[in-house]
């Protein structure tokens, strides 16, 4: 009996182990991503940021006599701020890691903690606003990175898998698949090529990877579409070959040089293709082309409608712009159009964007390390204000600690009035001693560039 019962004791041993840890079903071995996983999580890391950023007072307060005649106390003119992410390590050697440039904003210090539970004091390379893409760096031993594909290879039904720091609770992995491709005109930055995902992304999710089922990055994690703040199952990932792109450049410059072509397209609508006797739906029509351009070198004119550029196929504005600013000075660009209803091929070559040309321009060393601008049309204060914009500022640098910040509108200099870009550099490159007045969304006030 005794040996019955041991008999029988192993024999239900045995089958709770089967049922609690099946090797196969029917034969056949269970999926599991748990492999994949094991290879890819080591790359993908917290990041904790801590920042200052200043508060928005009345002028007034700022001044001395008012507060001292109405007995007004010093307030504090920053405070501070934290956030929390994720990024990816995509070059183990260097230590870079890619993540988004809204996970880092304003950060003074940014603190980048491994898999393993390792802790690290993390550098900022540079940033891209207008992609939303942030590059840091760390220095350590036994970094892991994930490999890349080619997301201009993904197809709309590929399995996809979601890794970041959603709600700061720690490494977190979600699947689902590629709900659509080349979404654009959501507003969330300049550039928009995303890939949309029904894989859960969640606050602190930002910057994380999203990755094909053999573990390649096909993805940087960005933003959700949501009312309520959680995720609804949809999701929009940066694609991996314009982060790399915008790295490489952030390395190599220290920014993104984009290219320059001197045309303004708008999307072809039903309507217009009408007007243009077309059959084709998709597409974008140049409605201006600058004087002496790239594009009118090349040839191309207004009411052409530009169908592919590169061979990829060209279904909207943003597309050509997307194809456009992402590309270097002097790579060529080979568009397909409609003229007159004839197709044409027509070769241009990228140039300077203006933008570059004037950074070149400025020899005043108070203003290291910030970019002016003109007021363009796709400015919000264009027609509003007269001045010259301060297109991008880098963290920590001179101009930075002087107080300007990215979006600001210098409106005089040393109390003379600038209305361009030209008037600003004749203005800051003959005086060592610069005061700006400066417009920052309806406040105004003047900076002492020291």
């Amino acid at each position: 009996v005794v040996v019955l019962l041991c008999a029988l004791a192993g024999f239900w041993q045995m089958q709770v182990s089967n049922a609690a840890l099946p090797a196969q079903v029917d034969g056949e071995p269970i999926p599991s991503l748990a492999p994949m996983l094991e290879k890819v999580t080591p790359a993908v890391v917290n990041i904790a940021t801590e920042g200052r950023v200043k508060i928005r007072q009345n002028p007034l307060l700022n001044d001395p006599f008012f507060r001292r005649f109405f007995n007004i106390p010093n307030q504090p003119t920053e405070r501070k701020t934290q956030s929390l992410g994720s990024g990816v390590i995509v070059d183990a050697e260097r230590g870079l890691i890619l993540t988004n440039n809204h996970v880092i904003t304003n950060a003074v210090e940014i603190t980048v903690t491994l898999r393993d539970g390792r802790s690290l004091d993390a550098k900022l390379v540079g940033t891209d606003p207008d992609t939303e893409v942030a590059v840091i760096q760390i220095q350590a031993e036994g970094l892991v990175a994930t490999p890349v594909a080619n997301s201009e290879q993904l197809r709309v039904g590929d399995f996809v898998v979601a890794i970041g720091n959603p709600f700061g609770l720690g490494q977190t992995v979600t699947s689902g698949i590629i709900s659509a491709l080349g979404r654009s005109g959501q507003g969330i930055v300049g550039y928009e090529d995303f890939i949309q995902t029904d894989a859960s992304i969640n606050p602190g999710n930002s910057g994380g990877a999203l990755v094909n089922l053999r573990g390649e990055l096909v993805g940087i994690n960005t933003a959700i579409l949501s009312q309520s703040g959680g995720s609804v199952g949809i999701g929009f990932a940066i694609p991996v070959n314009m982060a790399m792109e915008v790295l490489e450049q952030i390395v190599e410059f220290g920014e993104v040089k984009r290219g320059y072509l001197g045309g303004q397209t708008q999307d072809l609508t039903p309507e217009l293709a009408e007007a243009f006797g077309l059959d084709q739906k998709n597409g974008a029509v140049i409605v201006n082309v600058a004087p002496d351009s790239p594009a009118d070198q090349a040839g191309l004119m207004p009411g052409d409608v530009v169908l592919s550029v590169n061979n990829k196929k060209v279904d909207n504005s943003s597309d050509v712009r997307n194809h456009v600013g992402l590309m270097r000075v002097g790579d060529s660009l080979t568009f397909e159009v409609l003229r007159s209803g004839k197709r044409m091929t027509i070769v241009a070559t990228v140039g300077e964007n203006a933008t570059s040309k004037n950074a070149m321009s400025l020899k005043n060393p108070r203003l290291a390390g910030a970019t002016f601008a003109e007021i363009d049309d796709s400015s919000p204060f264009y027609g509003q204000v007269q001045g010259v914009l301060v297109l991008r500022v880098e963290r920590g640098g001179r101009s930075w600690k002087n107080g300007l910040r990215d979006g600001d509108i210098v409106t005089s200099v040393n109390r003379e009035p600038v209305t361009n870009l030209k008037e600003f550099l004749n203005a800051v490159n003959q005086d060592n001693n610069l005061l700006f007045r400066i417009q920052r969304g309806n406040t105004a006030a003047f900076l002492v560039m020291k």
